[in-house]
């Protein structure tokens, strides 16, 4: 069997010291530095083989940042794993403590396509890989073709469209050799929550945006141009997941959703569930009210149905574990989870032809506080996200 972790991590902000990502916000030589420092102890910690990045905005950064959980992990190994010499070495304890550096890893970066100059810029996407890349990494952002997304009234008038020519930021996919398996891994990071505003021609800013004047209804159109965006986001990924997965092949596909797993845009990407039973259902070209689609017909759409859909590791995990919660961010006294990690039927464990499981799922969510907390102030050096790892476990073809 072949055994392999594959983590998200939204590190909030990766950029090198004195340069201005967002108006006025930089890093101090020293608050970049224990950034670095911050940065390099999770990697160490999760020691994945498979990790996907958001909110890069420098491919050298992470490079130093990688750089420096290396020469952490090797220093380590030196200090705690004993040597061929010792007849204990052999011992489990020591293989779990063992770092792999990424000396040899394969990275991916997207850079967004919308970044702009200083106190403009806009983050990206990385994927970083032990296990190397089959192909070139492919970067979905400025689209070929316009998504138009039609509209209709209630009533049944025309009703315009949405469009969407660029997404918000870039979604990164790879395809990842694992044992005897090819997996096509995707990351990204959904436009956020954060109100869209519009300034009139010639304005430095929406008046929106004034808070002295506070639109609350100005701000819930914001929310919902956001949504929509986000939810438009979600069908261009669940487009390139579809086409993996009509090709046979198994996905996981992860990132900062910034929504939870039962949201809209989350469904989006995941696939619908399935009804109970079809055959209690009417049909679609129903002319009486027992016109009801066939058994046979059933099992044929629930099959189109389960094939294509992607399973939250999770909640799979939340299923065999005692857990009660996972979150991986806070604000205002909400704790949730809006990074995922999703696995196509490849993995699931009801699926018969399987080709792996996920053993495990952890969380690293300890530096997360509110910080609306009077008690525990926000740290911009710190993400603001946690990290989550799926442990998996592929079987042999021959293997029952």
């Amino acid at each position: 069997m072949t055994r392999f972790t594959i983590a998200s991590f939204n590190v909030k902000n990766l950029i090198g010291p004195n340069r201005e990502y967002y108006e006025f916000q930089t890093y101090t030589p020293e608050e970049y530095a224990w950034k670095q420092d911050w940065m390099a102890d999770q990697i160490l910690t999760m020691d994945a083989d498979i990790v996907g990045f958001q909110e890069i905005f420098e491919e050298a950064a992470l490079r130093d940042v990688i750089a420096e959980a290396d020469l952490r992990g090797i220093a380590a190994n030196a200090a705690t794993i004993p040597d061929r010499s010792k007849r204990y070495h052999r011992k489990a304890v020591f293989r779990k403590l063992h770092y792999s550096p990424y000396t040899d890893a394969a990275l991916a970066f997207a850079p967004n396509a919308n970044d702009g100059p200083a106190g403009r810029r806009r983050p990206g996407v990385a994927i970083l890989s032990r296990r190397g890349f089959v192909g070139d990494p492919e970067v979905i952002q400025v689209l070929d073709t316009p998504l138009h997304i039609p509209l209709k009234e209630l009533g049944g008038d025309d009703a315009g469209h949405y469009t969407v020519s660029r997404l918000s930021r870039p979604i990164l996919k790879v395809r990842i050799p694992v044992g005897d398996q090819v997996i096509t891994v995707f990351t990204c990071h959904l436009k956020s929550k954060l109100g869209e505003f519009i300034p009139a021609p010639g304005a430095p800013y929406a008046p929106e945006a004034d808070l002295t004047r506070y639109d609350p209804q100005g701000r819930a159109m914001g929310a919902l141009r956001a949504a929509l965006r986000r939810m438009a986001e979600a069908w261009v990924l669940r487009r390139a997941i579809l086409a993996e997965l009509n090709k046979g092949r198994p996905v996981i596909a992860l990132g900062d959703f910034n929504d939870g797993e039962h949201s809209v845009s989350s469904e989006i990407i995941s696939g619908e569930l399935p009804f109970h039973n079809y055959a209690w259902m009417l049909r679609h070209d129903a002319t009486a009210e027992n016109d009801r689609y066939t058994k046979e017909e059933a099992r044929q759409i629930t099959e189109s149905v389960e094939r294509v859909r992607l399973h939250s590791a999770e909640k799979l995990f939340v299923r065999k574990s005692q857990r009660d919660m996972v979150y991986t961010a806070a604000f205002g006294g909400v704790y949730e989870s809006i990074d995922q990690i999703f696995l196509s039927r490849h993995f699931h464990p009801d699926y018969k032809k399987r080709i792996g499981d996920m053993e495990y799922f952890s969380t690293f969510n300890d530096h997360i506080t509110d910080g609306s907390h009077p008690e525990a102030p926000y740290n911009k050096l710190a993400s603001d996200h946690g990290q989550i790892m799926a442990h998996m476990r592929l079987t042999d073809p021959d293997e029952d």
